[in-house]
């Protein structure tokens, strides 16, 4: 299941340094996620999220709940 972090953080024309840095991670970590090698833990998730201004579904939902 791909995630829609880097789909997001391009929306809103964010680094993916200025990402990490707004949920308090490195810029590795982000990078990672977004090409699917990294699961975050709950809480980053919802950092990653606040930071994209989504939800959790939105952001890492399955594909029939992106496609909603």
């Amino acid at each position: 299941m791909e995630n829609m972090v880097r789909k997001f953080r391009r929306w809103e024309e964010l680094s993916q340094a200025e990402l990490a840095q707004q949920a308090g991670v490195s810029r590795q970590t982000i990078s990672n996620i977004e090409k699917g090698d990294y699961s975050p833990s709950v809480y980053l998730a919802l950092a990653i999220c606040r930071a994209l201004g989504k939800t959790v579904e939105e952001v890492f939902g399955t594909d029939e709940e992106n496609e909603q």
